[in-house]
């Protein structure tokens, strides 16, 4: 047979002398894995299109020495060939040429012709193969010059006998990849669209007698106690024999058998008593041995399994892990690093795995193929639940601008695509198969529905009834509803899923898409949590997503950038809508992975009143893995901590006193209980905060109830300590010297000009209101520009309206008040007042006063623009990461030391962050510690500290369009709207979580020096 470039564009060829697929597991022949790794340096030529190829490059006589070196494995677009392009919904040549399926371009397929060389010392007894692990999106295989093969589906293993074709000495392997063939229509997964040979490649020989697949099931009998063992092998070889087959749980042998060899098919069961289940939670495994000896009882082959006994099946319309109902605290994760694209690194899986372990994720949705085979190991091994998800996306076929429009939908029920698309499906559950952590087969995603989704589901179901099947896209087609087991929706917001649950569904609920993570967002996901208590249907969700995908480039000054959609002059592309990670691209955790981790703990702990509830939502581990700490901190500095012996069965809770008495004296305080790791695990060391519940209480003497605490200011004070207050009146400028300080007001700039302590100015200029921030990611995309548009237009439009300024003296105190007139329509005015008191303190009160017919208010604050030099920002508030009114239940009030530049959260495109909530107090000092505080007088603000303004920030379109730093800029703000996440193109921000215009707000503080200790 030859290779035929006409397969390149029908959909009916699919693979050519491709092997069957079969299981992942890996075998010894006399104690040795018989695998060659062929990754590393191949030679490689790069073409823009099939009539620029090489042709004849596979050919022995071919003299390939005028090739360039590429990496296996590898992206060709990330070693210096074609282009990187990021696109979402839209096929990536759309608008480039009109195109359908199953027809690709002539004019731009980049092809890769790579070679490489390999010794074979010796013919093996059985036959040799040679395994991709996986190549996009297509290729042709010759060896030695002869054709062997072609295949697509990128994401699952390509394997060929070239047992007839090599020979003693040196081989040649020649491979050519296209980026586009017919498949390249059912791959239009939202990722950057690279090709290559990106997965391992490896030769393997195997023995005369050798077992090709097996399928071993461990599930759970007589109420969950015992275990059923259920094993199939499939041989290979004419030779007779037997296999000794053993069961053990770490050292102990619990089960042996030794079964015959007397066909291909060799079947066996067993019932194992008493076993230990796996969970996510308690993920016990056993090991199975098997070992096949020939008739001479020679060993020929031996392999080892893990094995899992997990039962997951529906119970009364409800998905259960072992008779538990389960909740699904997911995450979607796409295979990504900044550097090598979806060509991931064992690293790289390690320090993900940890990851979701230490942020209480138990779930992961495959979006949208089958990962490499390492993760699912780490999955069993650490304990996560898989959604194992099909290579299959045809989004671009069926929605077009968010409207479903599936005319020329594919696969839908068109027959020319069901044989490979079964065939991405048999791939994936054949390799996959026996891995515990996988609880559901995915028939892919966004694809809509049809006869051909309905067959997949049909083989899932029949090929492994231990596993329910899921698929989202008949949400748009109701006729095929049958195909998927639960109800699964993607971005549904809290109310709509309610009002699905209390129509008593036939199906459970997931969100197997929801709190869209794209920028500053994941606001508002308590919303969704708090569903798992209140309906037993539903059975949680899959935050999108994991990690920001984001592509290193250099720019033209030498500088290394990461980059989004457009930055490779990309067209047509989706921009920044790569960047949806609760993790950054280079593998740094984002602000909003705090409250992923609080929101998603099995363990609830509440603090109220001087009472603490304990709810263990384990289904299986009680809490003794972990110690509880009390802490009682004043002013956040530690008075009294324990450390009480406490244990809570799964599904239960307790109650018991905090035990350490709030004193009486005034103050703040926090009451905290942490629960931290007791011992050393796989993913973190003994020691870690796995949660934490914590209350706030203020006391106050009843006799400064009424008086002004914030300044301490007062006759009394004033005299007691003979503090002094001179005010100079001038004819544009009012001064206020004091023992301690010296500030100067300006009537004709509308504020405070400068401020002294200690000899050192910390005023540039006078303090501006705003009512406006920085877009983020999620105000963009609810087409909210025009609407904040007006508080943007009132912030930087507003005037100081000279005429109304207002003052007031005595001995003690002198007070300023200022009033701005905003540029919005329609206007209304604000103030500010200012007052010096004669001890060197500054207090300061802003004042908005409501008003009709207005959007809401994005925020209401004050920004002090101060000296670069003050770089160093220590707060008494909810942290250590930023949060805002929608995102902050995980955030927990202490002391916190940051600076301006760690406060820019590295948001692909510049917009708000950085926010604290709940801030007593702020300083903000240089290297030497001095500096100035900002004290919160009537309750708790927010702030943030910043190198750059919210007009820089919004002005940029990637970090390194910022300036050079010049300034600080401290924003002291009364209230901020939350930022939203139930999507990005639309979602509005919930009620609850925004400023009605018509509320008057006011924020009190006061500034005074902060000196070094």
């Amino acid at each position: 047979m030859k290779a035929d470039l006409a397969w390149l564009e029908n959909p009916e060829v699919f693979q050519v002398n491709r092997q069957p697929a079969h299981s992942d597991h890996i075998f010894n022949v006399k104690g040795e894995s018989t695998r060659i790794s062929l990754n590393g340096t191949w030679k490689f030529c790069y073409a823009e299109n099939p009539s620029l190829r090489p042709v004849d490059f596979y050919r022995l006589d071919y003299d390939c020495s005028g090739f360039g070196d590429i990496q296996v494995p590898g992206h060709i677009q990330l070693q210096g060939y074609d282009r990187c392009q990021y696109i979402n919904t839209m096929y990536p040549w759309d608008g480039q040429e009109f195109l359908r399926p199953p027809h690709i371009s002539e004019n731009y397929n980049p092809t890769g012709s790579y070679v490489k060389e390999f010794l074979v010392e010796e013919m093996p007894e059985g036959r040799m193969y040679l395994s991709f692990q996986g190549v996009e999106t297509a290729f042709y295989l010759w060896v030695n010059g002869s054709f062997i093969g072609y295949s697509e589906d990128t994401f699952t293993p390509s394997e060929f006998d070239i047992t007839d074709v090599i020979s003693v000495g040196i081989n040649k392997i020649a491979v050519e990849v296209y980026k586009r063939s017919s498949a390249s229509w059912i791959e239009d997964q939202d990722f950057w669209r690279f090709s290559g040979i990106f997965r391992d490649v490896y030769l393997y020989s195997t023995p005369k007698l050798h077992i090709r697949d097996l399928f071993v099931n461990g599930e759970l009998i007589h109420g969950y106690q015992d275990g059923k063992l259920n094993i199939r092998l499939t041989m290979q070889g004419d030779e007779t024999g037997y296999i000794r087959a053993y069961l053990k749980r770490y050292d102990d042998v619990v089960w042996y058998e030794e079964i015959s060899k007397k066909s291909l098919i060799v079947e066996t069961e067993a019932e194992i008593p008493s076993v230990q289940p796996w969970s996510a939670e308690i993920p016990d495994l056993y090991t199975l041995y098997l070992e096949v000896y020939d008739q001479k009882d020679h060993l020929v082959e031996s392999l080892t399994t893990k094995v899992g006994f997990r039962n997951f099946e529906m119970i009364d319309g409800i998905m259960c892990i072992n008779g538990k109902r389960i909740i699904f605290k997911g995450i979607n994760r796409h295979e990504f690093n900044p550097r090598r694209g979806r060509s991931v690194t064992e690293e790289d899986m390690l320090w993900d795995i940890r990851f979701m372990k230490q942020y209480n994720i138990n779930a992961v949705r495959t979006c949208h193929y089958p990962d490499q085979t390492r993760w699912y190991e780490l999955c069993d091994e650490y304990g996560i639940y898989l959604i194992d998800e099909m290579n299959l996306e045809s989004h671009g076929s069926w929605q077009k601008m968010g409207a479903c429009e599936p005319s020329w939908n594919v696969p839908g029920s068109r027959p020319e695509w069901a044989g490979c698309v079964m065939d991405r499906a048999i791939s994936m559950l054949e390799r996959d198969k026996n891995h515990p952590s996988i609880v559901i087969w995915s028939c892919g995603n966004e694809s809509y529905a049809g006869d051909v989704l309905a067959s997949v589901s049909e083989y899932f179901h029949k090929a492994d009834p231990s596993r329910l099947v899921h698929y989202e896209g008949v949400f748009w087609n109701r006729d095929y509803d049958y195909i998927s087991d639960m109800e699964s929706r993607m971005y549904a917001k809290p109310a709509e899923i309610e009002e699905y649950l209390k129509a008593n569904p036939a199906k459970p609920y997931i969100s197997c898409e929801y709190m869209h993570a794209m920028g500053n967002s994941l606001g508002g996901m308590e919303l969704y949590t708090k569903l798992e208590d209140k309906y037993p249907g539903y059975q949680g969700g899959f935050i999108w997503d994991y990690i920001d995908q984001a592509v290193y480039r250099t720019l033209d000054n030498g500088k290394e950038v990461l980059a989004y959609g457009g930055d490779f002059d990309d067209r047509a592309t989706d921009y920044c809508f790569c960047t949806n990670g609760i993790v950054f691209a280079d593998r740094v955790p984002s602000p909003k992975a705090q409250e992923v981790k609080f929101l998603y703990s099995d363990v609830k702990i509440h603090v109220c009143n001087g009472e603490v509830t304990i709810h263990n939502q384990s289904l299986f581990r009680n809490t003794n893995a972990y110690k509880f700490r009390f802490m009682l901190e004043k002013e956040g500095i530690c008075i009294a901590e324990s450390q009480p012996d406490i244990c809570v069965e799964p599904g239960q809770k307790t109650s018991l006193p905090f035990g350490n008495e709030i004193p009486k004296e005034p103050g703040e305080y926090c009451c905290t209980v942490s629960m931290v790791l007791a011992q050393d695990t796989l993913w973190e060391s003994a020691g870690y905060e796995v949660t934490f519940g914590q209350e706030t209480v203020r006391v106050i003497l009843e006799a400064d109830q009424n008086e002004d605490t914030g300044a301490d200011s007062g006759k009394d004070r004033h005299n007691a300590i003979g503090n002094t207050l001179e005010v100079i009146h001038g004819d544009v400028n009012v001064g206020v010297r004091t023992k301690t300080c010296f500030a100067m007001f300006s009537k004709q700039e509308g504020g405070i000009i400068s401020l002294v302590y200690s000899g050192k100015e910390y005023i540039t200029r006078v303090p501006k209101l705003s009512y406006w921030r920085a877009t983020t990611d999620n105000d963009r995309g609810m087409k909210t520009e025009a609407l904040l548009s007006q508080w943007q237009a009132a912030s930087l439009g507003q005037r100081y309206l000279d005429n109304r300024f207002e003052m007031e003296e005595s001995e003690e105190k002198v007070t300023l008040t200022f009033f701005y007139e905003a540029g919005s329509i329609p206007k209304f005015t604000s103030s500010v007042v200012y007052t010096m008191h004669a001890d060197g303190v500054l207090e300061v009160t802003i004042t908005y006063p409501g008003v009709e017919e207005m959007p809401p208010l994005p925020l209401f604050g004050i920004d002090f623009k101060l000296k670069g030099r003050l770089n160093q920002a220590v707060y008494l508030g909810k942290g250590p990461m930023e949060n805002y009114l929608d995102r902050k239940a995980g955030a927990k009030k202490g002391i916190y030391r940051t600076t301006p530049e760690q406060n820019l959260t590295p948001y692909l495109i510049p917009q708000e962050c950085g926010n604290r909530t709940g801030v007593s107090w702020l300083s903000v000092t240089d290297d030497q510690e001095e500096g100035i505080e900002f004290i919160a007088l009537d309750g708790d603000y927010e702030c943030s500290v910043l190198p750059y303004s919210a007009y820089e920030l919004e002005n940029a379109m990637h970090l390194y369009e910022l300036p050079s730093v010049n300034y600080t800029w401290v924003r002291l703000i009364a209230k901020q709207m939350g930022v939203g996440g139930d999507d990005s193109w639309g979602a509005p921000i919930h009620d609850e979580y925004l400023i009605n215009a018509q509320e008057p707000l006011t924020l009190r503080f006061a500034v005074k020096e902060h000196l070094s200790k």
